[in-house]
């Protein structure tokens, strides 16, 4: 099992920055990638980013991409989600997962990811 623990999030003016971390604990040598997604009041969750774990490969989804930034430290078990340029629409919960080795593909739907945390709510002010 791993457990996954977000942070950072808060409220922020449209233009600001934030960064959210995601502490992974437990077997976390069992992790193959993590990845951010979001779900906003009435909304589905959506796909943010995604990160090898051990590769560090990325991928993000059009609507992040050259504002958003996924890393991860291993030293640390951390993930981390650095958003710039935020907008109002990025308002959301933002939830980080991840994928065991060996349970296939780390694509851009939920069901790919077997581990979540709890989520940590992100308000852009206009």
């Amino acid at each position: 099992q791993v457990q996954l623990v977000e942070s950072g999030g808060g409220l922020v003016q449209a233009g600001d920055s934030l960064k959210l971390s995601c502490a992974a604990s437990g077997r976390t040598s069992n992790i193959y990638a993590m990845g951010w997604f979001r779900q906003a009041p009435g909304k589905e969750r959506e796909f943010v980013a995604r990160i090898g774990w051990t590769v560090g490969n990325t991928y993000y989804t059009d609507s992040v991409k050259g504002r958003f930034t996924i890393s991860r430290d291993n030293a640390k078990n951390t993930g981390y989600l650095q958003m710039n340029s935020l907008k109002p629409e990025d308002t959301a919960v933002y939830y980080c997962a991840a994928r065991r080795i060996g349970a296939g593909v780390a694509g851009t739907n939920a069901y790919d990811y077997d581990y979540w945390g709890q989520g940590t709510q992100v308000t852009v002010s206009s």
